[in-house]
């Protein structure tokens, strides 16, 4: 697949040219190159990259090329998101690059309040970007037209069509014109779930660029096989290394992010929380801390694994070895940005081997054993951390396993955090457009 030397050789109008070049883009990524010429033709796509590799941009120049050509304040596009965070993080970038037209756009997402997000829809906007509960209390109250709708796109696609999502998002659909373009893209994508895109797609280019399904080839993998009661010890050791300058650490459940949190705290770690118990004010104060370096750590759920673009994020640290291998690489993603280095550390339980080795099958190679070699494996449990959320093995299923095995088998995946999937009460009622 050949790259184009520059913006300018894919068909853009001038008007996002100077935009771009505004931004300080000169070179278009991989995916870039490939995708924004197919949707330019009007092909449904599904596009396939690593984190960091320009997929928003990839659909929201097209999309804006598009918008420029027909009269405004009437929704052609919707792009639905799985987090609010990266809806947020979308609509900031159509508006960047939308600066100099008459194309406007807003997130739609739970958390705050519905009046601001109603007003914008009731006026007319050309672009929405949501999430699907919230977008649904939207159409359930006839605060969107979607009649003259365009463009779809799902963002984190995979996320999008699995099981927690999928109900809400076919609701949605089953709203929109028929005769639309479709576009999905993500750093993941599943056989299942291109399989069940035939359903929303007609004759779409497949679009695979920078390995599918693995992490950037710049991230520094290692594991640290650790008791579970001694976790926090190890990350409190690890943290305390100079090069541990931006670090992103991930935890399984709400309750743990907020007990690791305060166990940083009292030794002395300053760090913030993005979980979905957390409301909106807490989790952009929280990610804006952490964006703008005054705070080096923050703890999140998996919520956090898609839409956080945070550049220098030194490390990626794994508290708990995620259930299903693919979220490995969402979450590990979110260093070595733009092929810029990162390392990624996963601190494994005995229980959690099964889960570990199933990232193992996925990357095609095992992840480097270490160890610290002043770091006590062996100490008890001190008795305030025995029982409880505290003592609770996280491999999948909560019971407790024998040793560590890096040859069992993968048994396929388990539940995880969607804070943004059920926002509100929903009804039965059908949705037919405003009127």
């Amino acid at each position: 697949m050949e790259q184009a030397a520059s913006f300018d050789a894919l068909g853009l109008d001038p008007v996002l040219l100077r935009a771009v070049k505004s931004a300080g883009f000169t070179i278009p990524t991989p995916i870039q190159s490939a995708a924004i010429p197919a949707v330019l033709a009007g092909r449904d796509v599904i596009g396939t990259a690593q984190t960091g590799s320009g997929k928003t941009l990839a659909f929201v120049l097209p999309i804006l090329h598009r918008l420029l050509g027909v009269p405004p304040g009437r929704t052609r596009a919707l792009v639905l998101a799985p987090t609010r965070e990266l809806a947020n993080q979308i609509e900031t970038t159509l508006a960047e690059f939308a600066r100099s037209t008459r194309v406007r756009g807003v997130a739609v997402y739970g958390g705050v309040g519905m009046r601001p997000q109603e007003d914008a829809l009731r006026r007319g906007v050309d672009v929405v970007v949501a999430t699907p509960g919230r977008l649904l209390d939207h159409m359930e109250r006839r605060n969107v037209d979607f009649r003259e709708l365009q463009v779809l796109i799902l963002d984190e696609a995979d996320r999008m069509l699995d099981m927690g999502f999928l109900p809400d998002v076919r609701r949605i659909v089953s709203t929109l014109p028929r005769h639309r373009q479709t576009l999905l893209f993500s750093a993941t994508m599943p056989p299942q779930i291109v399989d069940l895109s035939r359903n929303l797609m007609h004759d779409p280019v497949r679009l695979s660029v920078s390995p599918p399904d693995r992490p950037p080839a710049s991230i520094r993998h290692e594991v640290f096989p650790v008791p579970q009661h001694l976790k926090t010890a190890l990350l409190l050791r690890l943290l305390g290394r100079e090069d541990m300058m931006s670090v992103l650490i991930f935890v399984r459940t709400k309750r743990r992010v907020d007990r690791v949190c305060r166990q940083l705290e009292q030794a002395g770690f300053r760090a913030g929380r993005i979980h979905g118990d957390r409301s909106q004010a807490q989790r952009e104060q929280a990610l804006g801390a952490f964006r703008n370096g005054r705070e080096r750590f923050l703890v999140a759920t998996d919520v956090a694994a898609r839409g956080i673009d945070v550049a220098g994020i030194s490390h990626v640290i794994n508290y708990d070895v995620p259930m299903v291998p693919l979220d490995y690489i969402h979450r590990v993603g979110r260093t070595a940005r733009a092929d810029a280095p990162g390392e990624a550390i996963t601190l494994m339980a005995p229980e959690e081997g099964h889960d570990f080795h199933s990232i193992e099958k996925v990357l095609g190679e095992p992840i480097p054993i270490v160890s610290l070699q002043d770091f006590d494996y062996h100490a008890p449990a001190p008795p305030r951390e025995r029982g409880g959320d505290r003592d609770r093995p996280m491999g999948r299923g909560g019971g407790r396993r024998g040793p560590p095995s890096r040859r069992q088998p993968f048994r396929g995946g388990g539940r995880r955090e969607s804070s943004d999937r059920g926002e509100g009460r929903r009804s039965s009622r059908p949705y037919y457009g405003r009127r």
